[in-house]
């Protein structure tokens, strides 16, 4: 795992040191840098596999290929052997770095047989071309940026504006949807002229012609399979999946909670011996409702795992907001408690589990439900209607309100859900879902609070065959409208106590409402007060914060939050101050 940059521009040295610098988190092991005039990677390494042999950025014997790369290939160990049977030489022990390396020097499409999460950039200085991908999900992380017609990529957009020429100018479409979803999601980031590399996605960059191509080297398929077996089907590759992400030269360890997901992670791979598990618990009586440590102690006593509890006061969480509005790289409004479970799990391990991908694979609570009714079934134009404006948190004409008008969020996520290729809601949904939520939202949040702390996330239902297992499950036979996980949880039913198969979805999310009626409530003051957003010139300044309930604000401070950070102060380093600061109007009493 690592944080890295490419440049193809000019630059000094001390760039590239800063650029290190601000991408250390990611990889504070190993810092490295490969320069070739105005080409340059930088890559930070949290040493996983090989750490011994797999220092970064790694080259071929004659020193005319260098990658920075990011992730893990879980499969790494059979492309190995394959290729060593082919006549292909290693320098390494069993580094998965240099597998992608000889993989792309022997030339042909190689992308779709990598099972794993990764970003990272090729400097290929036979053809002067950078060559770069993003794993089929967008575990992974790259932005990119063309300053002044050069080129720029990185893990994390906080290391771009420090590219002289990245400027840190809002891009007005991204707010409008934000805004909606909570989210920014899609090719363009929150600043005007910063992209991300989309999932399943790989580019060229020439260096001579200064172009840069853009492609798309995987999409999910759904194609029906008929079978009887399918809990069994699913529990093997399930089962497969899970032992395949815990390939680790350290320690690894799950992040369990009171949900399905995470539990019949844990519960597959305590049958293989010792395994550490994590769970967060709130001690407040009044957020009892969120506190899933009694389930997770039952799962882990049943197995024996070396089991580790943190408990706090949700009020106390609100301490870390600044920095975690730092760490998340663009706005975001949603949940935040894993921040603390990885800072948890950071004290001892490297390398943590989660069943992230687990709800958007089986049902999502149902979503696709309402296309099934008779009158949506006839009219696809009531997707706004039935199905966005229900779902997510301000309209497009409640936006009107707010902000200037923006195209209709509505339309670009039903454009999304027309390209699944299924004429089926079920799978619409999870092609829609998995093509925006998971990686923007979910996917997101996972990367950037775990590698704040060091810690390199796995999600092992994003495994590639376990995916496309799921997407050859016929869909009213994947998910089911009364119980949407009722296959997954028939695959393991027999691994779990009844308890958990009977539990109720918990919502682990902060005490929104309670925080901005009372702690919180002078921080909103000032942050949305009218004086302010007219100076700001971003919301409308008449328009009545007040009316809104707890998850229309909450995004709506996290966003001020954010651009107070990224764009008033411009900040390059973390926040030394926090949200009472703030409050107070000391901001920049750094």
């Amino acid at each position: 795992m690592c944080g890295i940059a490419a440049l193809a521009l000019p630059h000094d040295a001390a760039l590239l040191d800063r650029l290190s610098d601000v991408l250390a988190h990611r990889g504070p092991d190993e810092a490295g840098i490969h320069r070739d005039g105005d080409v340059a990677l930088v890559a930070r390494r949290l040493a996983i596999l090989d750490v011994a042999g797999g220092h970064q950025p790694m080259t071929n014997d004659d020193g005319t290929l260098a990658i920075a790369f990011n992730g893990e290939i879980f499969n790494a160990p059979e492309l190995r052997a394959e290729l060593e049977r082919d006549g292909v030489r290693f320098a390494t022990d069993h580094s998965d770095t240099e597998v992608v390396l000889r993989l792309y020097e022997r030339g042909g499409e190689f992308l779709p047989r990598l099972n794993g999460m990764f970003a990272f950039v090729i400097h290929d200085a036979r053809r002067n071309v950078l060559f770069g991908a993003r794993d089929r999900f967008g575990i992974k992380p790259l932005y990119v940026a063309r300053p002044h017609g050069g080129f720029a990529a990185a893990s994390e957009l906080r290391a771009l504006l420090l590219v002289p020429g990245v400027e840190r100018e809002l891009d007005s479409t991204s707010l409008w949807h934000y805004v909606s979803l909570r989210f920014v999601p899609g090719v363009q980031s929150i600043l005007r002229g910063v992209e991300r590399i989309p999932p399943a996605h790989a580019f060229r960059y020439d260096l001579v012609a200064q172009s840069h191509k853009l492609w798309r080297w995987w999409g999910l398929r759904f194609e029906p399979e008929p079978r009887d077996d399918w809990p069994h089907a699913v529990r093997d590759a399930l089962n497969a999946a899970a032992r395949r992400w815990t390939r680790s030269d350290v320690p690894i360890a799950v992040s369990l909670s009171g949900g399905l997901d995470s539990s019949a992670v844990t519960a597959l791979l305590a049958e293989q011996g010792n395994l550490r598990t994590y769970t967060l618990g709130f001690t407040s009586p009044e957020d009892e409702r969120m506190d899933e440590v009694p389930l997770a102690r039952a799962l882990a006593a049943r197995y024996g795992t070396e089991h580790h509890e943190v408990a706090v006061d949700a009020d106390e969480l609100l301490d870390d907001l600044l920095q975690m509005v730092w760490a998340l790289d663009e706005p975001y409004g949603g949940g935040l408690p894993s921040w603390y479970v990885f800072r948890f799990m950071a004290g001892d391990v490297k390398v943590g589990l989660t069943g992230t991908g687990g709800d958007e694979l089986f049902g999502n609570y149902r979503r696709f439900v309402p296309f099934e009714t008779g009158r949506l079934a006839r009219f696809r134009r009531s997707f706004e209607r039935y199905y966005f404006e229900p779902s997510y948190y301000f309209t497009d004409a409640a936006k009107r309100g707010l902000l200037d008008d923006g195209a209709s969020t509505s339309e670009y996520l039903q454009n999304i859900f027309e390209q699944s290729g299924s004429a089926n809601a079920r799978d619409s949904v999870l092609y829609l879902d998995s093509a925006t939520q998971l990686p923007d939202e979910f996917l997101h949040v996972t990367d950037r609070f775990s590698m704040a702390h060091s810690l390199e996330a796995r999600t092992p239902f994003l495994d590639n065959e376990l995916v496309d297992l799921v997407a050859r499950i016929p869909p009213e036979v994947r998910t089911s409208t009364d119980d949407p996980k009722r296959l997954l949880r028939e695959a393991v039913a027999d691994l779990l106590p009844p308890e958990y198969l009977a539990a109720p979805k918990r919502g682990f999310v902060f005490p929104l409402e309670r925080w901005l009626r009372s702690a919180l409530r002078p921080l909103v003051d000032r942050l949305l007060s009218p004086e302010r957003l007219q100076a700001q010139g971003i919301f409308n300044p008449s328009f009545d914060f007040r009316s809104l309930d707890a998850e229309r604000l909450w995004p709506l401070l996290m966003f001020q939050l954010w651009h107070l950070l990224y764009v008033e102060e411009a900040l390059t380093e973390a926040p030394t101050f926090g949200w009472r600061d703030v409050a107070a109007g000391a901001a920049r009493a750094r």
